[in-house]
């Protein structure tokens, strides 16, 4: 089960390297798993510059610069969070990309509106910020590895490296 997160760290790592680039992350829902994917692989050091875990609504306003009105308005789980999450880290990390999740992995926390598998993923990087939602299925363990692999995947795509 982690071998595909573990190659895609793996292929993330080599594009970051090849570019000169570095990345961060700023995690809700995946308790830091996209950095501990990231830091699996030998070297990492010199592509990953740091990553938070905002588990709370409080540390992601203190951590990352979110504002109290969007969480507010919008839920913790939500594009403007993800948006700003991304934003915070890349600027306050000083790396060329971030990566940013919040969702509700279960197996309880939905509700009819962000029922559990929600997740919003967003990337900072140099062309500004891309976001998405999706709405994964199964248990918290696989909502939340599902997340990883598709962190990881649409950062090699936005990198211009193809995932297939």
């Amino acid at each position: 089960m982690t071998e595909d997160i573990t190659d895609l760290a793996s292929r993330a790592g080599a594009a970051l390297r090849a570019a000169g680039a570095t990345v961060a992350t700023a995690e809700s829902c995946t308790g830091g798993g996209i950095a501990e994917a990231i830091t699996r692989i030998a070297g990492s050091s010199a592509w990953f510059e740091r990553g938070w875990v905002t588990y709370s609504n409080k540390a992601k306003c203190v951590e990352l610069g979110v504002l109290p009105e969007v969480i507010r308005v919008d839920g913790a789980v939500s594009e403007g969070v993800v948006h700003a999450m991304a934003e915070g880290a890349r600027k306050r990390a000083g790396t060329d990309w971030a990566v940013a999740v919040s969702g509700v992995a279960g197996p309880d926390g939905g509700s009819p509106e962000k029922p559990v598998g929600t997740v919003w993923l967003a990337w900072a990087g140099p062309d500004g910020v891309q976001t998405e939602c999706h709405q994964f299925a199964g248990d918290r363990a696989s909502v939340r590895h599902q997340t990883i692999i598709r962190a990881l995947q649409s950062l090699l795509e936005q990198m211009g490296v193809a995932t297939a």
